[in-house]
């Protein structure tokens, strides 16, 4: 149970990241991804981007997990991989153009998934 939580929490947190880019442009995740998934259908060639496609399968992955009796291990690695590319981007983006409410975003996914891998053994 407390590895569904866990992968629970991991996805909610995935979509709290926050995006900021060129004048008053800004976005948290999940309203990112609900565009992306409108446009999965209407626009494929628009969202075929490693920094789509990837995260949106780590999450989908995460997603599955829930549904298993016991969580597997490699799919729960699997799914965090998938959305580190993109959160750890966003969190390295925010230091270094100092938008820290982008870093500050991305920091809850980053700490759960960190305990995710250095509990492995457990």
């Amino acid at each position: 149970m407390k590895t569904k939580i866990i992968n629970l929490l991991l996805v909610l947190t995935s979509l709290l990241g926050y995006l900021e880019w060129g004048g008053n442009n800004h976005m948290f995740l999940f309203q990112g991804e609900f565009e992306i998934l409108k446009k999965l259908f209407t626009e494929p060639d628009s969202v075929v981007h490693p920094f789509v496609l990837m995260p949106l399968a780590g999450q989908l992955v995460l997603v599955t997990t829930l549904f298993q009796k016991k969580p597997s291990r490699v799919l729960t690695l699997i799914g965090v991989i998938g959305l580190s590319v993109l959160l750890f981007f966003i969190f390295i983006i925010g230091l270094i153009s100092f938008h820290f409410k982008e870093a500050l975003s991305a920091l809850p996914f980053i700490l759960l998934s960190l305990t995710v891998f250095f509990n492995r053994n457990k």
